[in-house]
């Protein structure tokens, strides 16, 4: 990505003498940039990675106005597919393949400053087209979220090879939240950004299923039922609530797809009767690990057995997210869902993994 003086000074650069380098007002919001061939062919370059697509599209969701982000991400035979839902503002009809052109973003004067640099609704998405093989809008609403799907060959725009560990966070001497250890895979992307965000929108991180799983609980939780039944169609929902009109597992399966999500008939049956756990958010995953949430007793520290074998807090965070990714697939078989993360103890001899079932499946 650019780096941040870099995107300062670009951004500088577009005011002289009161006036801003604008070549075009693109009306909702949007403009196109007066810049030069060199630094539209430069554009190509600001992306490296997938981790870079990963941030500058969480900041393009942020920047819409976004309150919740979700991101799936799935991987088959060298081909990454993220898909990034959010309740933001929304891409106008007649801008979802503009918004993709070179040097189109928000007005300037509704540009942030974060820890990557200045960044505007837009900024890089038509660097990230030009690295991938799709970058599209999946379907959008005005005023009610967009779902944004990228599709890369990691082939030709590499990403970490471990995108399965989980990193460490902690706060530094001011309690401000970061992460300090782990690769620099798609999980500490999206951790990075969430502890940037702590106070500002909640980000949620799976797979198709998950996701899934998670928009309709809360889509569920949100939506008077009685607004449904003088609908004519989810698509006059926001984005993320779109999933609470399914009425059966048909229902689930289309409009999911419509938002760019697909899955099996059986995966829909399990989210519909409510086997599948939504997941939590980053920010509360991250805090959870570190302290108690408020109202809730100091978990005993089992971690660590001084009569002989010893194994670190973080080690042990990151085994019981493995045993509880593992599970899922005898859970899948037996309909059993986890009332909460798989229980590690540590003695002297001995690692004891404890898995507690809800009731409701025993």
């Amino acid at each position: 990505m650019s780096d941040g003086n870099d995107l300062i000074s670009f951004i500088a650069s577009m005011s002289g003498e009161g006036n801003l380098r604008v070549e075009e007002n693109l009306g909702d919001g949007f403009v196109r940039l007066r810049v030069s061939e060199a630094e539209r062919r430069q554009a190509k370059h600001d992306i490296q990675h997938v981790e870079d697509i990963v941030v500058e599209m969480l900041r393009n969701a942020r920047d819409a106005g976004a309150r919740n982000i979700y991101l799936a991400t799935s991987k088959e035979e060298g081909v990454r597919t993220l898909l990034f839902l959010d309740d933001g503002s929304g891409v106008p009809e007649d801008m979802r393949d503009r918004i993709f052109d070179a040097r189109v973003t928000s007005k300037l004067e509704s540009m942030r400053m974060d820890k990557w640099g200045v960044h505007g609704r837009g900024m890089a998405l038509f660097s990230i087209r030009q690295n991938t093989q799709t970058a599209e809008v999946v379907t959008s609403a005005q005023g009610g979220g967009s779902s944004f799907r990228v599709v890369v060959d990691t082939a030709s725009l590499g990403e970490r090879a471990d995108q399965s560990t989980w990193p460490t966070a902690s706060k530094d001497e001011d309690g401000i939240l970061a992460c300090v250890k782990g690769p620099h895979n798609i999980n500490r992307a999206v951790c990075e950004f969430a502890c940037e965000e702590l106070h500002g929108c909640d980000v949620y991180l799976g797979t198709p299923t998950e996701i899934a799983a998670t928009l309709y609980a809360h889509a569920a939780s949100r939506v008077d039922t009685t607004r449904l039944l003088f609908l004519d169609s989810e698509q006059s929902l926001p984005v993320v609530d779109r999933l609470t009109c399914a009425a059966d597992a048909g229902d689930f399966i289309r409009i999911a797809s419509d938002m760019g999500i697909e899955i099996s008939e059986r995966t829909a049956h399990r989210i519909l009767g409510g086997s599948i756990a939504p997941l939590k958010s980053i920010a509360s995953r991250l805090l959870r690990e570190k302290e108690p949430a408020i109202g809730e007793p100091a978990q005993i520290d089992l971690t660590r057995d001084r009569r002989g074998l010893k194994i670190s807090k973080e080690d042990i965070a990151s085994f019981s997210r493995t045993m509880e990714r593992d599970f899922t697939d005898l859970a899948s078989r037996y309909f059993l869902t986890l009332s909460r993360e798989p229980k590690v103890r540590v003695t002297k001899d001995r690692i004891t993994v404890t898995f507690d079932i809800d009731k409701e499946d025993t």
